[in-house]
This record gives C-alpha cells, structure tokens and sequence, in this order.
C-alpha cells in the first residue's frame, strides 16, 4: 500500500489498514472493511495532499486514514520513500506541462503544450469550483519550498492507535479462519459433488442397463402376453367361484372359467405344448369341480322352493333360474350326468306343480252352477210334459235352443281366467263353455310361460327334440286332466250350441298358440277336438231323433191333432195358417249354428248335421201340411210358406257360407209353394 511505501518508520508486521495503490493526490475510496460515510478524506490545514514533497529523507505528516470498523481513525507517521513520484510531477504530467526544477526558488513555470493525454481518466476529483491549472498552481503554490511535515503521535494515540490495529489484526485472524474453513467446506462440497457425479454416472449407467431389460421385457411380454392371457385365471377368479355369492359377477367370473378352460384344453392338444398348460390343468380341474358342485347346490335349493305352498313359480323361474341360465350349460357342458339329472328333478317338480294347482283349480270350477241341457230340451220334445219335482225346485229359466249373448265370448279378447275363490263363490248359473273358457285360459296361458321358459333355460345345451320332451313330460298329467275335464263338461249334455262354442274356443286356442309359436300343446288341442266334435254330433242327433219322434206322433194322432196342439185349439173345429210352434224353435236353433258356423270350413260335420236335421223339419212340416186335407191345399202351401218365411226372418243376416247356402235352401221351398 502506498501508505506503507511512504512511511519510513512503521514495522514490516504490521497489518495495513488499506488497500495498496499507487501515490495519487485524489481522494482515496472507501475501504470494504470499513465504508467511509465522507464523500471525501479531510485535509490538515498545515498540509496539502498536493504540496510538494520533501527531498529529505523522512518526515512527518499527519494524513486522515478511513475509519475502521468500530469507528475510529488511524493516524500514522509515514516517511516518503526516494522513490515516489513526486505529486506535483504527476499533476503535471496529467495536465501537459513541465516543472522546471534547475533553480532553487523557482516561481515561474512555463507551460507546455501536451503531445498526448490520457485517454479517460478514473480518479474522481473534487476541483472546489476551479479549473485544473488554477487547482494545481494553488496547490503549488501553498506548498513550494516547504518540506512535507507530518504530525507527532502522542503516546496515548499511539496506544490507541495499536490497539485498534491489533484489534483489526485479530478481526483479519478470524477472517482468515473463517476463510480456510470456507475453504476447507468448499472442498468437502468439491469432493461432495465429485461422489455425487460418480453417482450419477452410475445411475445413468443402471438407466441404460434397465432401459435395455424393459425393452427385452416388453418384446418377451409381446411374445408371451396373449398365451399367458388365454391360460391364466385371476385370483379375484378363484376366490368368487370358491366363496362368493351367486349373482351376476359369480357368472361372469364363471364364463371367465370356462374360457380359460375351454383355451388350456385346446392347447393341450397341440404338439408344442407348453409345460405350463399342464401345470395348469388340474388346477382349472379342481376349480371347475368347484364350480359344479354349488351350481348343483344352486339348483336344488330352487326346485325346492317350487314345491313351497302357494309359491308362484313363474317369479322363481325368472329371478332364480333365467337369471342365471349360463349355469345349466357349464353344468351341462362339463358334467352332462349331474345336468341331467337336475333336468328330471326340475320336470318333476313342475309335473307336480301344475297337476296340483289345475286339480285344484278344476274342484273350484266344479263348483259352478251349470245350466242343465238334455233330451228334454231338444227341438222336438213335447214342452208340456217335462215338468220339474215338486220337492226340487226347478232351474233358473233359460231357453237351451238361443244363442243369445252367448256368442260374445268369442270376439272377447285378453281374457282372464277367472280366480278359484270368485268361481267357488259365484251364485250365478253358467253355460257348459264357461268352465271350459277359463280353465283352457289358463291352461294355455302356463303352457306358454312354460314352454318359453324351457326353450330359454335349457337351450342351447339341448335341442328342440329334447325341449318338447321335457315340455311333454311336465305338461302329459295336466293335459291329461284338463281332456277329463271337458269330457265332464259334455259327457251327457245334448246343449249343442254350448258344445259346438267349445269348439270354437278351442280352435281360438289353437291359433293363439300358433301366434305364440307353442307347437308342443297341438297335441292337447286336438284331442279336445276329438272329444267335442263326435259329442256335438251326437247332440245333434238327438234333435234330429226328436223331430222325427214328433213327425211319428203325427202319425199315430192324425194331421189335424198336430195342428190343434199347435194352434192350442180343436183341430176338427179350428184350423190356422200359422207357422208351428216347433218351427219357431227350429229357427232360433239354427240361426246359433249358422252364427257359430261364420268362418266354418268345408270339412266340419256342422254341414251335414245340419243337412240330417233340416230334412227331419221339412218331412215334420210336409206332414203336418197333410192334416188340410185334399179341400185345404190353398191353406197347406200357405201353412208351408209361412213357416219357410219364419225361418228366414229368424235367420236374418247371418253372414257365412252355410248360411247362405240354408238361406238360399229355403228360399226356394218357399217360392215353391206360392210364398212371397
């Protein structure tokens, strides 16, 4: 420092207490120790930083020092080395001119123009509002010829003075300390970071390496991932076909099973087989016979609850067994036997399900009031003869021969059977197609549910041969009662027009079930038809047997006692014209036929019944017409076409093509005998 160069008596031990430069008489800057709140150093009114040095070897001065740390000034007495340039020479080389120093004394300087100056100056100079030569010649001026002084230090300032620098020499100790163990922490965290960069380089390193395993492993998984996919079962697998309940996620896990099954069995077979297959296989064995055994468990615990009382087995069938019908084909795919067997448990139950509940439900219909139709009904029958006991009061009155509204049961569409309780209830009196309504209703309606509910179940584990012999073996019993039970209904019945309405639903029935596609049940409904149709021309037989009874009472009694029994008066004394009783019942009965025969075809027995009893009426009139006598043949044709002309009024218009055809018939008998 040039404080140290310039003092002659101070110790080479001594710290500094600033910063080393060269000689320079501008202000010096603040030190980084010790920042100097002055904009500029003060000078000692005896002395200028400017003035002229000394040639002597040493003197004293006294120079203002920045304040150190803890506040204080230092104050030193410096000698000016002979090396020094002196200031003024400085100056005038900055300012361009030369100090003539030949004389002793001198005063006069002569300027000098200067060649070059500097290019930028960086002392920052306070000039007190003078220019630079003005600056410089007071400064010379004030300190020409006089030696440089610099100030005595008492004792007790150099004391202090010590003191402060032996505290600034402990402070710049510390410092160094704590310099070397910055020093020694920057190298820790070089050597620190040198581990950490061998650690990474070996992070890195392992990045490759596992890089390279992924790769290799996803080109293996690519290889092997669909194989081990197609064989392999997951433990949520195992654990819910072992433990967890039966429901929707108890069957997919079993259509899992089965799959993977169905793969390890197929690759099994192949020549390159892998060893894992086989590991595998009694594995999936093992579970699969799990899978058997509650499915078996399953099903038998529902067809128990089918022979429950009062059970509705159509909320079983769906909720318990079309739910879950992907569990009879793994059974029946996997342990043909047990599926089997758990088919005939299943038909069993339901045999006995249905023939229960229809026998039940035949008693209640039993227990309806039937009106009762027989010979003495029929269209020939004398009316005045057939009275009832005494001691049993007589039916309710009904005329057996009309078809009324009985015919509206046909063009009744969603029709309900009618419950066992409202049956064995009713106080009302029924026609023989009532029971036979409702519980051929019925009857049809569960054929269907079942039907559908076995073509559902079961396929496609069987095929449509096996379905329709389960169907047939559930439904033989109650097809069986249900043709007793028809053959209750009309067994000894001569109501015709109830019968032949029995066979008009049946064939009702018959198309229903074709829109239903129900092919099973044909068989019931033809043997319905074998037991109505023979009864229903036996019936008609017994009106054609009781006119021609009539036409032979004619015989025996005479003509005119006919016609008197049916004109209620002598016939010796009164004769009419007018159209016989008989007739009147003939016409009511086959206008019902005709209604019931609408859509008839050509080859029922309605024809030629009807034929039988037509001709049995026109020989019991052409008789009776014979009771005029060979004097009335005026009144026997207008007797005939009187009671022809009945007849077409009652038949009205009866629309179907035998109606037209009797019509037609008895159109010309009228117009042959004179008849408007």
């Amino acid at each position: 420092m040039w404080l140290e160069r310039l003092s002659g008596q101070s110790t080479p031990s001594a710290p500094s207490s600033t910063q080393t430069r060269s000689y320079s008489p501008a202000p010096r800057r603040s030190s980084h120790l010790a920042p100097n709140n002055n904009p500029r150093p003060t000078y000692n009114t005896r002395t200028s930083s400017l003035g002229l040095v000394s040639r002597a070897n040493s003197s004293t001065t006294s120079l203002n020092s920045p304040q150190l740390a803890n506040g204080s000034s230092l104050r030193q007495e410096i000698t000016a080395p002979s090396d020094v340039v002196d200031p003024l020479d400085a100056l005038a080389t900055v300012l361009g001119k030369k100090n003539d120093k030949s004389g002793d004394g001198q005063e006069g300087r002569e300027d000098v123009a200067l060649d070059q100056r500097p290019a930028s100056l960086e002392v920052d100079i306070d000039f007190e509002g003078l220019n630079l030569d003005a600056f410089a010649r007071d400064a010379g001026q004030e300190n020409i010829g006089e030696p440089r002084r610099y100030a005595n230090q008492t004792v007790e300032e150099y004391e202090v003075e010590k003191n402060k620098l032996e505290d600034l020499h402990k402070s710049i100790l510390a410092c160094d300390d704590v310099l070397k163990s910055v020093q020694n922490s920057l190298t820790s965290f070089q050597q620190d970071l040198g581990a950490v960069s061998a650690e990474i380089e070996t992070l890195q390193a392992r990045s490759t390496a596992m890089n390279t395993r992924l790769e290799n492993r996803k080109v293996v998984e690519t290889l092997l991932g669909p194989a081990i996919e197609e064989v392999a079962v997951s433990p949520e697998v195992v654990i819910t076909i072992s433990e967890g309940p039966i429901d929707l996620a108890w069957v997919k896990a079993l259509e899992e099973l089965d799959k993977r099954s169905v793969m390890v069995n197929r690759t099994s077979q192949t020549p390159n087989r892998s060893l894992a297959v086989s590991d595998l296989r009694p594995l999936l064995n093992d579970l699969t016979n799990k899978a058997i055994e509650r499915i078996r468990d399953y099903f038998v615990s529902q067809i128990k609850a089918l022979r429950s009382p009062s059970i509705n087995a159509q909320i079983i069938q769906q909720q318990s067994f079309i739910r879950y019908k992907e569990l009879y084909g793994f059974l029946a795919r996997h342990h043909p036997v047990l599926g089997e067997e758990i088919a005939h448990a299943y038909i069993n139950t339901m045999r006995w399900y249905y023939s229960s509940n229809f026998t039940r439900y035949k008693h209640s219909l039993e227990k309806l009031s039937l009106f009762v139709v027989d010979r003495n009904d029929a269209i020939g029958a004398d009316q005045t003869a057939h009275r009832a006991p005494a001691n049993k009061p007589s039916q309710t009155s009904h005329d057996a021969l009309a078809i009324g509204r009985r015919a509206d049961v046909l063009r009744q569409s969603h029709q309900a059977a009618l419950p066992s309780h409202i049956a064995e209830d009713s106080k009302h009196t029924h026609y023989v197609e009532t029971p036979f309504l409702h519980f051929n209703l019925a009857l049809i309606d569960n054929a269907t549910a079942e039907y559908s509910f076995i073509a559902n179940f079961f396929s496609p584990a069987v095929g449509f041969q096996t379905i329709s012999r389960h169907f047939s073996a559930i439904f033989s019993q109650t097809f069986s009662l249900g043709h007793a039970f028809t053959k209750s209904l009309v067994e000894g019945s001569d109501d015709c027009l109830g019968i032949l309405l029995c066979v008009r639903l049946n064939q009702h029935f018959a198309f229903e079930l074709q829109r239903r596609k129900i092919p099973v049940a044909d068989g019931y409904i033809n043997g319905t038809n074998m037991l109505l149709w023979p009864r229903f021309q036996l019936a008609m037989d017994v009106h054609a047997e009781s006119i021609k009874r009539a036409t032979s009472a004619i015989s025996t009694r005479g003509a005119a006692s006919a016609l008197g029994l049916s004109n209620g008066a002598d016939a010796a004394s009164k004769q009419s014209t007018a159209p016989h009783m008989l007739t009147q019942r003939f016409g009511q009965f086959l206008q019902g036929i005709l209604t019931l025969s609408r859509d008839a075809g050509d080859d029922e027995p309605v024809g030629n019944s009807l034929g039988r009893l037509r001709g049995e009426f026109e020989a019991f009139l052409t008789k009776v017409g014979k009771g005029f006598g060979s004097a009335g043949e005026r009144k026997r044709e207008r007797f005939l076409a009187n009671n022809y002309s009945l007849i077409l009024t009652i038949m009205g218009d009866t629309g179907g093509k035998l109606a037209a055809d009797t019509r037609e018939h008895f159109e010309s008998l009228r117009d042959g005998v004179g008849g408007i």
